[in-house]
């Protein structure tokens, strides 16, 4: 996934202000996986049913925001905590 660095730099995960980077393929892989099984679910509870085309992860690497049709979702109840991921 090909992101505009500017926009990058701007970015930061709208609940902690802490700054994202790319998800690397491994990370998108396991959640495609979990969403295949019926088991993922994003920060407001509700179950993901659609793959990651790719995301972003907060500096911490415990939350991933998804990018759907190139566009960052940066919506806290979007966000896709990575512990539900093994």
């Amino acid at each position: 996934m090909n992101i505009n660095p500017d926009l990058l730099a701007i970015l930061c995960c709208p609940e902690t202000k802490q700054k994202v980077t790319v998800a690397e393929d491994a990370v998108i892989i396991a959640l495609n996986t979990s969403v295949t099984r019926g088991g993922l679910k994003n920060k407001g509870n509700r179950p993901v049913t659609e793959p990651f085309e790719a995301g972003l992860v907060r500096e911490d690497g415990t939350l991933l925001y998804p990018i759907r049709d190139n566009i960052p979702v940066m919506l806290i109840e979007e966000g896709i905590p990575l512990t539900q991921i093994q």
